[in-house]
């Protein structure tokens, strides 16, 4: 009988205790299972099903017009390819802005309909009922602060949020709402690193960033970014590991000129 090692899955107190141990947390987004498996075999801890599939997927302008069914589809997507890393999915603008007993119904078909094991929402001090309401039907949320793109139209820019002493204050204290609602982790968009930097050490639960600097708990980036699949982003903060745009254009050319030459398919490549 052969012995199969046992994968430990991550879960919510794995990146307590990640954290508390001061190791940083990796985190990336994933919208499909095939990517999912090579993400979770390279050892992520967190998968995103963000929002953000709106941009890269769908390619819409801003996150906004994605709707909880396409997330649902897509995050059952990414559940079935992850075996050990924790998998969270972004509650979509619409889905729990102002009314609790929405959110928390929100939350529910993305747990039983696709499986993950977290949500993610956007908001502070006014999103804290919502979040507690969640969390108080055992649904673990995570909060995210600083730069929020559903409210893009309200702020009117991508530029980096808190730079004023004002906001800056106005973001601690919300982070504090967040954590006391019951959040088990906060995200950190687009803030100064020195105001990153005081949220996760005033904070008890994971600080993750995204152009929060390096001495948050953990990191996350856009997977079409990451791998280069992207082009025409390219903030500060973002380092990409691979340049895929130009490779697969370049593969896709090579297959499209073997086709025309009839180079494809060769005689070892038929029946």
């Amino acid at each position: 009988m052969s012995v199969h090692s046992e994968v430990k899955r991550v879960t919510t107190h794995t990146l307590q205790k990640m954290k508390d141990r001061g190791e940083k947390i990796s985190m990336l987004t994933a919208y499909d299972y095939s990517f999912t498996k090579i993400f979770d075999e390279a050892g992520i801890d967190i998968l995103l099903i963000g929002d953000s599939a709106s941009n890269v997927i769908a390619g819409h302008e801003t996150t906004l017009p994605i709707t909880l069914d396409q997330m649902i589809f897509l995050a059952s997507s990414v559940v079935r390819g992850a075996q050990r890393c924790f998998v969270i999915c972004d509650l979509p603008f619409g889905t729990y802005q102002g009314n609790s007993k929405e959110a928390l119904n929100s939350s529910i078909r993305i747990m039983k309909e696709s499986g993950a094991h977290a949500v993610k929402l956007e908001g502070g001090a006014e999103v804290c009922e919502s979040i507690a309401r969640i969390v108080s039907a055992g649904i673990p949320v995570m909060g995210h602060l600083g730069l929020t793109p559903q409210s893009i139209y309200q702020f009117g820019t991508y530029s980096v949020r808190a730079k004023e002493e004002e906001e800056a204050e106005l973001l601690i204290r919300n982070a504090h709402a967040v954590q006391d609602a019951g959040a088990f982790a906060l995200v950190l968009e687009k803030i100064p690193a020195t105001l990153g930097k005081r949220v996760a050490e005033e904070l008890k639960i994971p600080v993750i960033g995204i152009g929060a600097g390096m001495h948050v708990d953990g990191q996350v980036l856009v997977m079409h970014d990451m791998l280069g699949i992207t082009k025409d982003f390219s903030p500060r903060f973002l380092r990409r590991y691979l340049n895929l745009y130009d490779d697969i254009k370049k593969a896709a050319g090579q297959y499209i000129s073997d086709i025309k030459s009839k180079d494809f398919p060769n005689e070892q490549e038929q029946y």
